[in-house]
């Protein structure tokens, strides 16, 4: 099993993906709590360089809320970090699949939750 839901859109650059990406994040319910851009802390912290690389830790509320009412230590694995990095060609998208990440925790009724989750998350790296 592969633990992330993947796409390359092509002949795109990373920031026209981010903003369909948080746009199709948003029509799923899901909201952008954190940002981390990889390319530009590597640059500040070691001086290397590196084709732009950014996660983002997107959140669907309700689906979270019901996480954690299962599993209250689920939080340790939230939020669901979404990948955009450049790739020839274009950039490629790269999301969490949560069934995959939540199967450490031995509880069927979140693994039903993680997999609702997934479907939402296919769905949003569909739509971009």
């Amino acid at each position: 099993m592969g633990y992330t839901i993947d796409r390359t859109v092509p002949d795109a650059d990373l920031e026209s993906v981010d903003a369909r990406t948080r746009a199709a994040l948003g029509r799923a319910g899901f909201g952008v709590l954190t940002e981390i851009d990889v390319q530009a802390t590597m640059q500040a912290k070691l001086g290397k360089d590196m084709p732009g690389y950014r996660i983002l830790g997107a959140c669907n509320p309700g689906m979270a809320f019901e996480a954690i009412g299962l599993e209250p230590r689920v939080g340790a694995m939230l939020p669901c970090n979404v990948i955009l990095r450049e790739v020839d060609g274009g950039t490629e998208v790269s999301a969490i699949d949560p069934v995959a990440s939540m199967s450490a925790i031995e509880n069927p009724d979140l693994h039903a939750v993680a997999g609702q989750v997934r479907d939402m998350l296919a769905g949003v790296v569909a739509d971009i």
